[in-house]
C-alpha cells in the first residue's frame, strides 16, 4: 500500500466534496516578525500593541494577509498540489482577529468544478474558511483554480460554476469588536490622509517598486507550508522556473500601498482578485490603486474603503487591459479589497 501522498489531480474531485486540511499552526509574534522581514510591511496597527490599543483592541492582531497565507498555505495539499495555476477570488471575508498564540486549522468545500476544453486541465471551485481553536471562523474566501488531469480518459464531471457574488456588502462587513478610530493618531500612523480624503475614481500611483528574489519566495512559501509543485520544483514547467506564490505578490503589493494608503489599516473584504499574469524571479514589482467605493460603518470613527490594488512588473500605471479586454502582460495582479480607514 503507497504510504505517499500524489495529491489530488482534477477527476477526484466531487461537487459537495468537504476537505478537511492537515496540521493545524500555531502562530506566534515569530509570523509578524518574518511578514515584515518578508515584505515592506509597516501599517501601524499590525505594527504596534499601544497604536492597537489606542485604537481599541487588546493588541496588535497578525497580520491580516500573514492570517490569510497560513489559511490558505494548509488548503494548498488538498486543493492546488497539482495546480497550473490559481485563477481567482472572491466572497472573501475577515470574521475576527488572529492574535499570536492562536491555533489556525482550514477546510474547504468544492462547490464548482468546469473541465477544460483541452481535456488535460480542470477549474476547481472552493469555499474555504479558516478556524481557530475555539471552533470559531477567522476568515473565508472562495477561490478557483486550475488543476491537472491525471487520467486523460477520465470523463469530464457536470460543468458547475457558482454564481458568485461581485462585491461582498458593506453591511456584510465585520467591524472587529471594540476597533475605534475617533482618537487615531495619523502621526504615528504615517499619513495625514484620512477617509473623506479619498474620492472614488482617484487613482494613486505608490511609487516604490521591489525586485522578487528567489531565497525571499521560498523562505515565504515555506513559512505558509503552501507545498504547491509549481512554487518549488523548477522541472514542474515547461520554462523550467519557479513561478511566484501568488500570494507573495499580493503581500508585495499591499506593502507598497502604503505609501499613498498608510491608513488605510485593516482589510476586512475581498471582493474579487485574479492573477493575470505569471511572476518570476527578477520581476520588480510596483504598485498602484483606484478608489472603488466607500462605505460608513457603525464602529467610532471607522470608515470602509474600497479599493483595487494593481501589482505590474513595468509599464505605465493605471492601465490594467488592452483594446481586446484581456490584461496586460506586465499586469501581475487585479485585486478588489475593503479596507477599515479613520474618518
Amino acid at each position: 500500500m503507497a504510504k505517499t501522498n500524489p495529491g489530488r489531480f482534477f477527476e477526484d474531485y466531487q461537487l459537495g466534496q468537504v476537505l478537511t486540511h492537515a496540521v493545524p499552526r500555531t502562530v506566534s509574534g515569530g509570523e509578524r516578525a518574518l511578514y515584515h522581514a518578508l515584505y515592506p510591511a509597516r501599517h501601524a496597527l499590525y505594527s504596534s500593541d499601544e497604536f492597537a490599543r489606542a485604537s481599541g483592541l487588546p493588541a496588535s492582531p497578525i497580520d491580516d494577509l500573514a492570517a490569510f497565507h497560513v489559511v490558505f498555505g494548509k488548503t494548498v495539499p488538498d486543493v492546488s498540489l497539482n495546480a497550473v495555476a490559481n485563477l481567482g477570488y472572491a466572497e472573501g471575508r475577515w470574521l475576527k482577529p488572529v492574535w499570536a498564540g492562536d491555533t489556525l486549522r482550514s477546510e474547504s468545500e468544492v462547490i464548482g468544478l468546469k473541465q477544460n476544453s483541452n481535456g488535460k486541465t480542470g477549474v476547481v471551485y472552493v469555499r474555504s474558511r479558516g478556524v481557530n481553536q475555539r471552533d470559531e471562523t477567522v476568515m473565508e474566501y472562495v477561490r478557483w483554480v486550475m488543476v491537472r488531469k491525471n487520467d486523460l480518459d477520465a470523463p469530464a464531471p457536470e460543468t458547475v460554476v457558482p454564481d458568485l457574488s461581485k462585491v461582498v456588502a458593506p453591511e456584510d462587513l465585520v467591524i472587529p469588536e471594540g476597533l475605534d478610530f475617533s482618537g487615531y493618531d495619523f502621526a504615528l500612523a504615517g499619513e495625514p490622509h484620512r477617509w473623506g480624503d479619498y474620492e472614488i475614481g482617484e487613482t494613486i500611483d505608490h511609487v516604490d517598486g521591489v525586485t522578487i528574489e528567489e531565497a525571499e519566495h521560498m523562505i515565504a512559501t515555506r513559512l505558509w507550508q503552501n507545498t504547491a509543485k509549481v512554487h518549488f520544483d523548477a522541472t514542474f514547467r515547461p520554462d523550467g522556473q519557479r513561478l511566484i506564490y501568488g500570494g507573495h505578490v499580493i503581500s508585495m503589493a499591499r506593502a507598497l500601498s502604503f505609501n499613498g494608503l498608510a491608513n488605510a489599516q485593516m482589510i476586512v473584504g475581498l471582493n474579487g482578485g485574479a492573477h493575470a499574469n505569471p511572476c518570476f524571479a527578477g520581476d520588480t514589482v510596483k504598485a498602484w490603486s483606484e478608489v472603488l467605493d466607500k462605505a460608513e460603518t457603525g464602529a467610532p470613527g471607522v470608515g470602509a474603503i474600497r479599493l483595487r490594488l494593481v501589482a505590474t512588473k513595468g509599464g505605465a500605471p493605471f492601465k490594467l487591459k488592452g483594446e481586446d479586454g484581456k490584461y496586460l502582460p506586465e499586469v501581475l495582479l487585479d485585486l478588489d479589497y475593503w479596507a477599515l480607514m479613520p474618518l
